[in-house]
């Protein structure tokens, strides 16, 4: 069986620094961080936090409680946490809150309950983590802002990626620009909307209502928004939607009516999925670091199960990088194969 000085031998490090590293400690450099997790996974090292975790009346699990399980983009959060978590002796319990509150806070009491080491939230609006404060339980927010409590957090520049994506559209020649916006109350969907605001102001483009509509952050969502948005008597003629699966109810209702993606009417849609390149044309995403949010999220959390005392929280905003495609691009060859 191997041991932590047979990974620090393999990775080239102290076993300090291999401690460190499986713990999450943002003290490690990230790339003695990732010969360290390549290490582990070679030698099939398991550290033994279990011990560990059972000396501090706890249980070598975190829980994970993502707002939908469907959704790509969390799909690859749970990723990132779990094989951060696994290299560290800890295993997962995923939990999905469907967005509705109630369901999330049945969850926290059980992580709450059950002694986990520790919870990773994409937090409803309004999370209630009363039970897990009570319990001095380490909490990390991932993707949006815990309005609730105090703690550290895992983000992406929402806003600003949204300016962008509207920016692009106005430099590609659309001049009637809306948006598919999140309900109100989630903070990366509040994020977006502002910088939607930001991007029309940047082209000096006045806001318009009309132009927006807040919707399920699901597929049904999108059909409902774009069916709504694009009967109006002035339609938009590009549209910013704030994730793929209410991007996927978006083409539906173009293909509907007949429109096609960039020529007629301009698509950028937040995260990257496997289809966005499959269809004709492609899409033009946002693409968030969802793998390396997850990640990050763990190591945070790691850290803290480590450390025990109270410091202060810390937030951690990744960039989404802009990905141009043809549903963008009004100039787009249909006739190409």
């Amino acid at each position: 069986m191997a041991t932590i000085s047979d990974v620090a031998a393999l990775a080239g490090v102290s076993t300090a620094t291999v401690s460190r590293a499986l713990n999450g400690k943002s003290t490690v450099d990230p790339m003695l961080a990732e010969r360290v997790a390549h290490a582990v996974q070679q030698l099939g090292y398991t550290p033994n936090g279990l011990a560990r975790s059972l000396r501090r009346r706890e249980t070598a699990v975190l829980a994970l409680i993502i707002a939908d399980v469907e959704n790509p983009f969390f799909t690859a959060i749970a990723r990132g946490v779990e094989d951060t978590a696994q290299a560290a002796g800890f295993s997962v319990m995923l939990c999905n809150s469907d967005e509705n509150p109630a369901k999330e806070r049945r969850y926290v009491e059980v992580a709450a309950q059950e002694r986990l080491a520790g919870v990773i939230l994409s937090p409803t609006p309004g999370s209630d983590v009363e039970p897990l404060l009570a319990h001095r339980t380490p909490i990390v927010a991932v993707d949006r802002r815990l309005t609730s409590a105090d703690c550290d957090a895992v983000l992406v520049n929402s806003r600003e990626s949204a300016a962008e994506a509207v920016r692009h559209l106005i430099a590609q020649g659309y001049r009637r620009i809306g948006c598919v916006a999140d309900p109100p109350g989630v903070t990366t969907a509040d994020a977006r909307l502002d910088g939607y605001r930001d991007g029309l102001r940047a082209a000096r483009r006045e806001y318009a209502a009309d132009l927006v509509h807040r919707c399920g952050f699901r597929e049904a969502g999108g059909r409902e928004a774009a069916a709504r948005l694009l009967a109006a008597p002035d339609p938009p003629d590009a549209l910013l939607v704030s994730g793929s699966p209410m991007a996927a109810g978006v083409l539906q209702v173009l293909a509907e009516l007949g429109l096609r993606p960039g020529r007629d009417v301009g698509i950028v849609s937040f995260d990257e999925v496997p289809w966005a390149t499959l269809i004709t044309p492609a899409l033009t995403v946002l693409d968030q670091p969802a793998y390396a949010m997850g990640q990050r999220a763990a190591r945070l959390l790691l850290a803290r199960i480590a450390d025990g005392g109270p410091r202060p929280a810390t937030t951690t905003t990744l960039t989404a990088r802009l990905v141009v495609r043809g549903s963008s691009n009004r100039r787009v060859d249909f006739d190409l194969p």
